[in-house]
């Protein structure tokens, strides 16, 4: 139980803190690189210029997170929340973002670079400035209402792939596919 904890500029390579509670914790400038996270819950946490690279967090809670340049490449986050998280200049370059949520988050200048957002859930989010997804995995990823027209790297069959519906905001020269919107089980 660590809700609250001032952990800025902490060293915490490889530390397992599966399951912790570090809810509202100040975690600027701290290196979790290589942490164990699995069903942890930083939720409302702040982490600025914090490293959470090649990272295990299966099942976080990162709710109501907010960091600015935060890195979280390589980092395997399946079935993470990021609900309502504000992530100015994120990096999750080549992370594995499966079945992860980040309904109502904040979004501005992130990269999701090579990153797996299969079946992700982005519903209500908003996202400004740049959007990197070159590469990016988007089976089945729900981006119904989401403005995506900033995106770069954006292919057209990486949209085939995803989920939308008419309030999707494409960048110029890609199309909703006619399968859209995704019918869901």
């Amino acid at each position: 139980m660590l809700a609250g904890a001032n952990l800025e500029g902490a060293n915490l390579f490889g530390a397992d803190f599966s399951m912790t509670d570090l809810r509202e914790s100040h975690l600027n400038f701290a290196n979790f690189e290589k942490a164990k996270l699995v069903r942890a819950s930083l939720a409302g946490a702040n982490a600025d210029n914090a490293a959470f690279t090649r990272i295990e967090a299966h099942r976080a809670n990162f709710v109501a997170f907010s960091a600015q340049a935060v890195s979280f490449a390589g980092a395997e986050l399946q079935r993470a929340d990021f609900g309502r998280a504000r992530l100015k200049k994120a990096n999750f370059e080549k992370a594995e973002l499966g079945r992860a949520k980040f309904v109502g988050a904040k979004l501005k200048d992130v990269r999701f670079t090579l990153a797996n957002l299969s079946r992700a859930d982005f519903s209500g989010a908003s996202f400004a400035g740049s959007i990197e997804l070159d590469q990016a995995i988007l089976f089945l990823t729900r981006l119904e209402g989401v403005d995506i027209s900033a995106a770069t790297g954006l292919r057209q069959s990486q949209i085939d792939a995803a989920c939308g519906d008419a309030a999707t905001k494409l960048p110029r020269g890609i199309s909703a596919p006619k399968s859209w919107p995704c019918m869901f089980d």
